[in-house]
């Protein structure tokens, strides 16, 4: 694997995730948030933060899932890696939330809990996909 193949892999799923999250934040889940967090969002997004963190969760979600199960040819290792990774990076978020700041909702930490393994699993067999693609 190249740093060519790197680069397109990682830009490929870094599309993917934009293009799913953004569809989840602006459209499906929207009002939810609005409804559980109510005072605590901000009226604009901190793009500097929401870019780091979208390019570093892709580095990981790479590094630690994709290229691995595609070096062992596993997509079915991939999805319950993803689904993993996922369940543990936005559990990071939201149970840290939840142990320091007052009202956060419990609701919210599920629902994203569950959004970030649902999201990293597609991403993932998506990046899966293209990788084996881009390897045959």
């Amino acid at each position: 694997m190249s740093a060519g193949f790197y680069i397109k892999l990682y830009l490929a799923a870094l599309a993917a995730f934009l293009v799913i999250d953004m569809a989840w934040l602006g459209v499906v889940a929207r009002a939810f948030y609005r409804q559980q967090l109510g005072a605590l969002m901000s009226p604009s997004v901190n793009w500097a933060a929401a870019i780091l963190f979208y390019l570093l969760f892709i580095a990981g979600l790479l590094a630690f899932v994709v290229v691995p199960s595609l070096k062992v040819g596993a997509l079915h290792q991939a999805l319950l890696a993803g689904a993993f990774f996922g369940l543990v990076t936005y559990a990071t978020y939201d149970l840290t939330n939840l142990a320091t700041l007052r009202n956060w909702p419990w609701a919210m930490t599920v629902v994203d809990m569950l959004w970030g393994m649902v999201l990293s699993s597609a991403v993932t067999w998506i990046s899966f996909q293209v990788g084996r693609w881009m390897l045959s």
